[in-house]
C-alpha cells in the first residue's frame, strides 16, 4: 500500500501514516526499511499487519516536506541561566546549571580571592549578556545538546 508520513514522536520515533485506503497506521522506528528513516511528509510504499505499518520504504524519488525534529535531550532555559549568573555569577553556578562543571569549579575556586572576584564578576556579567543575547537556536545547540 502507499501513503504519507503524517507524524513522528520525536523521543520514540513512533508515529502514523495515512494510508491511501483512508486508514491511519502506525508504525516504530525498526518498521522502516530505509537507512533514511521516516520524514514528516514522505510518501511511502508499507505492508499492512492489522493497525500496523511494516516494512515501509520511501517512495523513490520523492523528497520529504519536512524531517523529523531531533530529540531533545536537555531543558536548559537561557533566561534562567542569564539570571543565575547575575545573581550568583561569582560562584560560577550559572555554569554547573548549564553543564559546565570545569569552568563552574573555576569561578568558585577564583571566587576565594579579591583579585578572583573581580574576574568572576566579570566573566559572570559578560556570560548574563551573552545568554540574553544569544539567539533561541543557537542556545539550544550549545547547551540542550542539539545537532546542529
Amino acid at each position: 500500500m502507499r501513503g504519507q508520513v503524517l507524524g513522528v514522536d520525536r523521543e520514540t520515533g513512533e508515529g502514523q501514516i495515512s494510508g491511501d485506503d483512508g486508514e491511519r497506521y502506525t508504525f516504530r522506528p525498526t518498521d522502516w526499511s530505509d537507512q533514511i528513516g521516516p520524514a514528516i511528509g514522505a510518501l511511502i510504499d508499507f505492508d499492512i499487519d492489522g493497525r500496523n505499518a511494516k516494512r515501509i520504504y520511501r517512495q523513490p524519488g520523492t523528497v520529504p516536506a519536512t524531517m523529523a525534529p531531533p530529540p531533545r535531550t536537555g531543558g536548559k532555559n537561557k533566561y534562567v541561566a542569564a539570571v543565575l549568573a547575575f545573581v550568583f555569577g561569582v560562584l560560577g553556578v550559572h555554569r554547573f546549571y548549564l553543564g559546565r562543571t570545569g569552568s563552574g569549579i573555576l569561578m568558585l575556586v577564583l571566587s576565594l580571592t579579591v583579585i578572583g572576584l573581580f574576574v568572576t564578576g566579570l566573566w559572570a556579567l559578560i556570560d548574563t549578556i551573552r545568554y540574553l543575547v544569544m539567539p533561541d537556536d543557537e542556545f539550544n545547540i550549545r547547551y540542550n545538546r542539539l545537532p546542529g
